[in-house]
């Protein structure tokens, strides 16, 4: 069995019929899960509601309280934007809030039974800066649940892996002044946001950036993983691994250009369960339904072997 946090609160969160980060994604993804052969693998789980978790002492790790309350300020008042690219409508903050506490219990069920869960929430997180939102982006999901899980008995090291197109620049800004997290991201450039270079190390030798050109396929990604992304991982041994898992790589995804296909996301996940088994996937982007669809139900078959 494997767990996967769903709750239909996440379609609350509105973007405009014509937004790329629509609630369909959530209800194509969920459609396809109900009709896969392993459908009955899937355990479904509801997220920890935030009222019931004090979230705040670690949201306030990641992000400035100037900017929670901003969020918050915005939803009340009927919603606005961040930038050109992120809204906020009525319920996001709450949205939001959930989203954090789903990659909180994926954590969690996942130091509990040692073995994988998944996160299918919205909105994303890894653009979310300390201090600002953008790219779809209110909250640093992955780097929330990092610096959540060290908090937990026994864990020492945390590593998050991003595979999502574009660089995770609000994840790496959070967590790389911390030696006890690593982060490694594969995504290509030039494209949004305009960070990750391969230059940047971190502050402690704890950054990994593997930038591809337009165009690259599955065997540049194979040789990054064999040669690059593995040791990196494997010689941080990390007691859980935390995947920002976006699914925008694929060759018919609207917002960049690589090649990559559906099932190339169960390769990355193979990788990742040879490195452990104690990881969580947590869904950022992703604009192709069917793709994306697939590129989970890859994702999630793998876990269950």
């Amino acid at each position: 069995m494997l767990p996967v946090i769903y709750s239909d609160e996440f379609l609350d969160h509105e973007t405009g019929y014509f937004h790329p980060e629509k609630p369909e994604r959530l209800t194509a993804i969920v459609n396809a899960l109900r009709e896969a052969a392993f459908a009955a693998k899937i355990e479904w789980r509801s997220p920890t509601s935030p009222q019931e978790r004090d979230l705040m002492p670690f949201l306030e790790k990641a992000h400035t309280q100037r900017y929670i309350y901003k969020v918050h300020e915005i939803a009340l008042t009927g919603g606005g934007y961040l930038d050109g690219d992120t809204l906020i409508s009525p319920r996001s903050y709450d949205v939001a809030l959930l989203a954090v506490s789903a990659w909180l219990d994926g954590v969690d069920i996942t130091l509990t039974t040692k073995n994988p869960a998944f996160v299918l929430s919205r909105p994303p997180g890894h653009h979310a800066e300390r201090d600002c939102g953008m790219g779809f982006c209110l909250f640093s999901n992955a780097a929330i649940a990092a610096l959540y899980a060290l908090k937990q008995p026994g864990i020492k090291r945390v590593a998050i892996l991003d595979w999502d197109v574009h660089h995770g620049n609000g994840t790496q800004a959070i967590v790389e002044t911390n030696p006890q997290i690593a982060y490694c991201s594969l995504h290509q450039y030039p494209c949004y946001p305009g960070t990750g270079r391969a230059t940047e190390r971190g502050f402690h030798d704890n950054v990994l950036n593997l930038p591809f050109p337009p165009g690259s396929d599955i065997e540049s990604y194979r040789s990054a993983f064999e040669k690059k992304v593995i040791p990196f991982l494997s010689n941080f041994q990390p007691d859980i691994l935390i995947v920002s898992a976006g699914y925008d790589a694929n060759q018919v995804d609207p917002l960049a250009s690589i090649n990559l296909q559906p099932e190339d996301f169960g390769l990355f996940t193979d990788y990742c369960l040879g490195i452990t088994r104690k990881i969580v996937f947590g869904l950022e982007g992703g604009y192709d339904l069917p793709a994306l669809s697939q590129s989970v139900l890859s994702t999630i078959e793998r876990c269950l072997v």
